[in-house]
């Protein structure tokens, strides 16, 4: 059987999010031994083998645990005592977690989209960008991203948005960021947030609210006018703004 350690930067590239489970303590009689590895998927499924039986089966319900929670954990069993294992050895097994990069949607290629993208690939996001203008990724290198050219809300549920994604609403249109925002807004999302003075985010809100296109608590979900508060003027500054948050938001304790 093939080391499943070998087999790890394809389901990174994947986007698989998996456990990495790995046997760091044996002894005694025990279905496999210390350096052990599995890799259990998000759906339950699982690559190599810590040595089946019970041990096995609770290690699975764990990394189903671990990977809701993102944190590792380090687990010990007597085998017979604690599952009933007839061998009864000990073994104590390590779990990992891992995730595939982030994705971070920006709506509207222009200049502080493009800062922001550049930026947020250095930080691990996997950047897509939408506008509905097709010769705007000739005006930049999106190697590094991928580009969606098309009608900003048709192209919405065609793109791979899920819980985890992060969204920037900054089009070159106010009333296309109102209509983005309309459909975003009733997405679950990890990040949402829309540029745009104080004065722009309190008229845009309203019309929502009193269209009912959005509650008062999908709106307050949102941030804008988007970024931490730093004086920016700049794309890149403004961008960076934006950047921070998004860090911010990665980074908090559950």
């Amino acid at each position: 059987m093939e080391d499943v350690i070998f087999q790890l930067a394809e389901y990174q590239q994947k986007n698989m999010p998996y456990v990495l489970c790995i046997v760091t303590e044996a002894s005694g009689s025990t279905p496999r031994g210390s350096g052990s590895r599995m890799v259990v998927f998000e759906d339950g499924t699982i690559k190599g083998t810590i040595g089946g039986g019970s041990v096995e089966l609770r290690i699975r319900q764990e990394a189903a645990e671990v990977l809701r929670t993102a944190k590792p954990g380090l687990f010990k069993y007597q085998l017979d005592k604690d599952l009933k294992m007839q061998c009864g050895g000990q073994m104590t097994i390590y779990l990992e977690p891992f995730y595939p990069a982030p994705s971070l949607f920006i709506f509207g290629a222009g200049h502080v989209g493009r800062e922001l993208g550049s930026l947020a690939v250095s930080l691990g996001f996997s950047v897509h960008y939408i506008d509905h203008r097709p010769d705007i990724f000739s005006e930049f290198d999106p190697l590094t991203a991928q580009c969606h050219v098309g009608s900003y809300t048709g192209l919405i549920p065609s793109l791979p948005i899920n819980e985890q994604s992060y969204a920037v609403i900054m089009t070159a249109d106010h009333c296309n960021d109102e209509a983005v925002l309309a459909e975003l807004g009733k997405i679950k999302l990890k990040y949402l947030g829309m540029m745009g003075s104080r004065r722009k985010v309190a008229e845009v809100s309203k019309r929502l609210l009193n269209s009912n296109l959005l509650s008062q608590a999908q709106l307050d979900f949102v941030d804008m006018p988007i970024g931490l508060s730093i004086n920016a003027e700049t794309p890149r500054e403004i961008a960076v703004s934006i950047a921070a948050k998004l860090i911010a938001v990665k980074n908090a304790k559950q």
